[in-house]
């Protein structure tokens, strides 16, 4: 808290109220009588019957725009809450916090803070521009130990509790001309920023988080400091259109002197990223003054006045604010990828084709085709060929379940046993092959945050999904590779039946007359007979041969389309379980990312609200 100096002239000498001193002959009246004295310096502890909350006016261009954007932050906020940790998104809920305060007080006030180094003369400064002493100055350093307010107008008290300034450091101009230019203005006396103690450290660090505008202090010795430039103006290089600087104590400064520190300040404020707002352009007003002689204070008073009457401090102070947390986040939202992430046509094909290949379904249309042909030879083929299969089948099994049966008895099983096993793993490996190729190529491009959560939504969706492919080949790989049901028959296959039986029965009564002859039931006619009999016996395999070559068409087709319906099963399980979810995050992803361009739309753009 500041300590009110004890003085013998007209001064007070406590921080409530001024204590009348007898007012000497030569005094004007009313500024050191009682009367006087207490209008000048009285706490503004609830001075307005709104407390800080009027009613707002309505919304300016930019302050419609902040709005938007606002609540474009908050929805961004909100989607992405489950995608990235909360220290993360620490400062976008501090700026929403921060906004949704300012802008439930007194829109028609400005919260100027006054802040500098050591010995600057910012406590001159703030009581040059009060009028009255204010702030204790002096040789003692740190001189001011706590934040002092002086207001303007009334309504302001909802503000100053908001900066947590109490009763008894809040204070009142003097009454002059200058005062209804400055009306609206609250202004604050920071400590010193390197304060060797850290709590005059941190009320300089909360105060100016919240005000609308700072007014920096240097002198000629300190103006280059470290600490000022990378600790404070460098930081808060975006906010250059509520940013003052003022050189101050110039009067020490001979002949241009003055001039080429201020070059050189604007040269340092530059490289610190501050725009200056010079020649008609939007930002930082850097100027010299003398709050000792008064010299430059008259300046920098109407700049201040002309300032708050925009009464659109605050809407650029947070639209500066959102601007920097925009720019902090815009690693986690924008990268070089594309605007627009989605799974590409060829990664779905891709995809598929290996879960196809995992299920077996090439084999399985293979197979399928093959059990097409061999229902066609069973159907067309020859009856003697038929029961020349059939016998050799029982001689010599050749089934998979025979050879294992076989194998068994010969002391393999174990070594057969293991086979399927090894299947299911290469089928295993296949599957998570796929998972990852998918994942990577829909994450190809997106920032860290949204490719690590595109990658664990795809690990998680196939986390059973080789296990639900297993089943999908068991069930309709079989049914597809041996059908419990004969295949659809072409339209000519009961034509080649016919003409197949028609072979047959040509053999069968040729050689029931050459018969008939032999044993001399019928008449001797060699020909005839033999004839029938050989007409058969090529017939039947050239009818079994053209509707092998017939067959070809739709036994192919019969396993394509087998092949399609496995593969599309494994495709559909894949979708369900990958491709969708995979999908889902990546319009997610597009959400925040419009909801980002909202928020950073106009971002590093000053406005040209001040000219």
């Amino acid at each position: 808290m500041t300590a009110l100096t004890d003085r013998t002239d007209d001064r007070w000498d406590d921080g409530f109220i001024a204590r009348s001193r007898p007012r000497p002959l030569d005094r004007e009246p009313g500024f050191g009588d009682e009367e006087g004295d207490d209008a000048l310096v009285r706490a503004v502890s609830g001075a307005g019957d709104d407390g800080g909350k009027a009613p707002a006016p309505p919304l300016s261009p930019e302050g419609h725009a902040l709005r938007m954007r606002l609540d474009a932050l908050r929805q961004l906020v909100g989607l992405s809450r489950t995608r990235l940790d909360g220290k993360t998104l620490a400062e976008a809920g501090r700026v929403l916090d921060e906004a949704a305060a300012r802008r439930g007080l007194s829109a028609q006030h400005t919260v100027v803070a006054i802040a500098g180094a050591t010995g600057s003369g910012k406590s001159t400064l703030f009581n040059s521009l009060a009028g009255v002493q204010i702030s204790e100055t002096g040789l003692r350093r740190p001189t001011t130990a706590a934040p002092i307010a002086c207001s303007w107008s009334d309504g302001a008290a909802g503000l100053l509790d908001r900066l947590e300034i109490p009763g008894r450091l809040r204070r009142r101009p003097r009454e002059t001309s200058d005062v209804e230019a400055l009306r609206g203005m609250v202004l604050v006396d920071l400590p010193d920023l390197d304060s060797a103690v850290g709590a005059h450290r941190d009320h300089v660090d909360r105060v100016l988080a919240l005000v609308d505008a700072v007014v920096w202090v240097v002198d000629p010795e300190k103006y280059a400091d470290a600490v000022l430039h990378e600790r404070y103006l460098r930081p808060l290089a975006g906010h250059a259109e509520v940013t003052f600087v003022v050189l101050n104590q110039v009067d020490r400064l001979p002949g241009e002197s003055a001039d080429l520190v201020l070059d050189d300040l604007r040269r340092l404020l530059d490289d610190d990223g501050i725009a200056l707002g010079e020649h008609g352009d939007p930002g930082a007003t850097v100027l010299g003054l003398s709050a000792l002689t008064g010299e430059g204070v008259g300046e920098l008073r109407e700049m201040l006045g002309q300032f708050t009457q925009e009464k659109g401090a605050a809407t650029r102070r947070i639209a500066a604010d959102l601007d920097r947390a925009a720019m902090r986040l815009q690693p986690l939202y924008v990268a070089d990828g594309h605007p627009g992430p989605e799974i590409g046509e060829t990664a779905r094909a891709e995809f598929e084709d290996r879960l196809a290949e995992a299920v077996g379904a090439y084999a399985a249309g293979l197979a399928a085709e093959r059990a097409w042909r061999r229902n066609a030879g069973k159907a067309c083929g020859t009856p003697w060929l038929r029961l020349w299969r059939w016998y050799e089948s029982r001689r010599a099994p050749r089934t998979l379940a025979g050879l294992a049966a076989l194998a068994a008895i010969g002391g393999r099983g174990t070594a057969l046993a293991q086979a399927p096993v090894e299947e299911e793993v290469t089928a295993r490996q296949r599957v998570e092959q796929a998972v990852r190729a998918v994942a990577d190529e829909a994450a190809a491009g997106l920032p860290q945050p949204w490719a690590q959560a595109v990658r664990e939504t795809a690990v998680r969706g196939a986390d059973r999904l080789p296990e639900a492919l297993d089943e999908i080949a068991v069930t309709l790989g079989a049914a597809v590779a041996v059908p419990s049901a004969k295949p659809p028959r072409p339209t000519w296959w009961p034509a080649a039946v016919l003409a197949q039986a028609a072979m047959t029965l040509l053999q069968i009564y040729g050689g029931l007359w050459l018969v008939g002859q032999i044993v001399g039931v019928l008449e001797p006619s060699l020909m005839p007979p033999v004839l029938l009999m050989v007409a058969g016996i090529i017939g039947g395999p050239l009818v079994e041969w053209a509707c092998s070559i017939a067959a070809r068409g739709p036994a192919r087709r019969y396993g394509q389309d087998a092949e399609r319906r496995l593969r599309q099963a494994a495709a559909g399980c894949g979708r369900a379980r990958v491709l969708e979810p995979v999908a889902a995050e990546l319009l997610r992803y597009r959400e925040v990312r419009e909801q980002y361009g909202a928020v950073a739309a106009g971002g590093n753009k000053l406005s040209t609200t001040r000219q």
